[in-house]
This record gives structure tokens, C-alpha cells and sequence, in this order.
């Protein structure tokens, strides 16, 4: 079957891999969509410290069950359009204990540590399958990136009572601002691009500051009664917005980070103590989340068409790596399609 393959940082090949062989409790999907995360990116260009080369990418996934473990029993069928819950999680970490197995301390994430689902198929253990008629492939491969929105504004505590400011509107943000909208916050939405903003808009933003037009603190206090945001969700990862969040934030605020800086961050801290502030990192999601995306999804309120930038082939992979590798900033969402839909 043939695969995507990041063989060495630059480098992008179509390859040749065996099929999947079937173990007990698990379904084998015929892989029909694949997105391009952010991890993804970071591995193309050497600088993720997880992975080991070389690596098939891929664990935002829309696909169809083509063969189940004979014991499995349940709604499950052939054919099926199903999504997959990426990561694992070993069960005896502190993590797990606490119930917030996203962030076990062994996890392997698809593309990440283990082989991806950029491949025509892969082989999943059941439990990590859920099942959507009504949503198309597009939209399955939509829903893991924006669990990951949707568990910082679960860190963040985000409820209807809260203005909520976003830092940066990629394909992360994005998702920050639907599941902070879900919750029924005010959500005021950050970025350098006033395109991005527009989209941000159509995720739920009520308001959007382009901080490079825009004298930003002034237009947080204006929109905030003085006071600053309730809870600031950092999606950009950088030094200067890591310090800019605790600087926004109100007083009693929580801030969340999604990611982290690839830089060191020097901090201030007299104003952890004086607003008292909460400071999450977010780290994946949880079934939960999963399933409030699909809600969301079906509903049919998120511009889906707007978010996904490109659909590319396994002949257009490698080029489509090296273009968002070039210009990061004009890509939302790259998807894979692999095969007929």
C-alpha cells in the first residue's frame, strides 16, 4: 500500500508499506482523509523532538471501516464512516489516575512517535473509533484539530459569563474560538491578518483586534470594561504572546496555553501573584471534547469549507509540505484524499 513518508527532515516520499496485519479488538479503516497538523509541519522541517525518521505523518483522520477483529460485537459495520481518537494512554501514569489520560505520560500520538495515517490503511483498536453518519470525510479529519480548541477552553473553565481573547487564528485558534463560543462565552479573536480574522468571525469570534494595526491593549480594555479578558488562550506559541496573555488577562483571569514557545520565556511574575492567576497548559483532548466537536459539526454552524485551504493527492504531498513550509501563514487546513469518496 502506498504512504506518505517524511524519510528526513525536507524530505517527503511516496512509498511502499505492508498492509496492517489485524489483532484481537481492532478495526482495519481504509484511510480517506488525512489533514496536515501543525506536528506534521514541525516534523517536515527537523525540529520536532518526538520523532524519528522515517516517519508516515498523519493522526487527524476521516476513514471507513474495511475489516473488523472477528470478536468485536456492537453498532459497528463495514463501511462505516468513523474518525479515531489519535493518542494512546497507558492506564497507570498519574495522568491516567486523574482521568486525564490526553496527557499520559507514555502517550504516542499517529505521525508522532508511531507510524501516521497518511496511508491508505491502518489498523486502530475499536475503543479509539467514533462514528458519524452525518458528517462527511472532510469534516471526520476536521474534528481531532479542533478538540484541541475545544479542551483549552475546558482548561480555561470558559463558560457564558466569560470574554474569552484568542491569540492567533490558525487552524488551532480557530478551534479555540468554536468551543469558547460553544460554551457560550463573548470571544474576542487576535491575530496579524485581517483574512484570518474574517474567518475567525465566522467561528464564533464577536469581535477581532489586528494587533498589527491596532494598539492591542488599549482595544482589550475598551472591549472589556477596562478590566481585560476573563481567560486569554495563547495559540501561537511565541515568547512575546506567551508574556502578552498575563499581561491582558483581568485580574482572578486564567490563562491557557496550548503548545509551547520554542524559545525560553522570561516573565515578569509579580503578576501571577497580583491578578492571582491560573496558569493551564492544555495538552490534546478528551472524549468528551471529541464529542462535543461532532455535536458542533453536525449542526452545521462551522465554515468548514472556509477552513480547509487545500485537498492534495499522494502525487501533490511532498510539494504541498514544501509550499506551507515556505509560507505558513497562508495555510488554514491541508487535507489528503486517498481514494474515491
Amino acid at each position: 500500500m502506498q504512504a506518505v513518508e517524511i524519510t528526513s527532515p525536507g524530505v517527503v516520499n511516496i512509498v511502499e508499506r505492508p498492509a496492517p496485519a489485524l489483532a484481537a479488538g481492532e478495526a482495519l479503516l481504509r484511510v480517506r482523509r488525512v489533514g496536515f497538523c501543525g506536528t506534521d509541519l514541525s516534523s517536515y522541517r527537523g525540529v520536532n523532538p518526538l520523532v524519528a525518521y522515517p516517519r508516515v505523518p498523519g493522526h487527524e483522520i476521516g476513514a471507513t471501516i474495511e475489516q473488523l477483529s472477528p470478536e468485536i460485537e456492537g453498532p459497528w459495520q463495514l463501511g462505516q464512516r468513523v474518525l479515531v481518537i489519535p493518542y494512546t494512554n497507558c492506564g497507570e501514569c498519574s495522568a491516567c489516575r486523574a482521568g486525564r489520560n490526553n496527557c499520559c505520560a507514555r502517550n504516542q500520538t499517529l505521525g508522532v512517535q508511531r507510524e501516521g495515517a497518511m496511508t491508505e490503511l491502518i489498523a486502530v483498536p475499536i475503543a479509539k473509533l467514533i462514528a458519524s453518519e452525518r458528517l462527511s470525510l472532510p469534516e471526520l479529519a476536521l474534528v481531532e484539530p479542533l478538540t484541541i480548541g475545544f479542551h483549552a477552553a475546558a482548561r480555561g473553565r470558559v463558560t457564558s459569563a466569560d470574554t474569552v481573547a484568542v491569540i492567533g487564528c490558525g487552524a488551532i485558534g480557530l478551534g479555540v474560538i468554536a468551543g469558547a463560543a460553544f460554551r457560550g462565552a463573548r470571544v474576542i479573536a487576535i491575530d496579524v491578518d485581517d483574512q484570518k480574522l474574517a474567518l475567525a468571525r465566522q467561528c464564533g469570534a464577536a469581535e477581532t483586534i489586528n494587533s498589527a494595526t491596532h494598539e492591542l491593549h488599549e482595544r482589550l480594555q475598551s472591549f472589556t470594561a477596562g478590566h481585560g479578558p476573563h481567560v486569554v488562550v495563547e495559540a501561537v506559541g511565541s515568547p512575546a504572546t506567551f508574556r502578552l496573555a498575563v499581561d491582558e488577562v483581568a485580574f482572578a483571569g486564567r490563562v491557557v496555553y496550548i503548545g509551547y514557545a520554542k524559545a525560553p520565556v522570561e516573565y515578569d511574575t509579580k503578576l501571577f501573584v497580583l491578578k492571582e492567576l491560573d496558569i493551564l497548559g492544555s495538552r490534546n483532548a478528551l472524549p468528551g471534547d471529541f464529542a462535543d466537536v461532532v455535536r458542533m459539526l453536525e449542526a452545521g454552524t462551522f465554515p468548514v469549507e472556509s477552513v480547509i485551504t487545500q485537498t492534495v493527492d499522494f502525487a501533490s504531498a511532498a510539494e504541498a509540505f514544501r509550499l506551507w513550509s515556505e509560507a505558513p501563514a497562508s495555510v488554514t487546513k491541508i487535507q489528503l484524499a486517498i481514494g474515491d469518496d
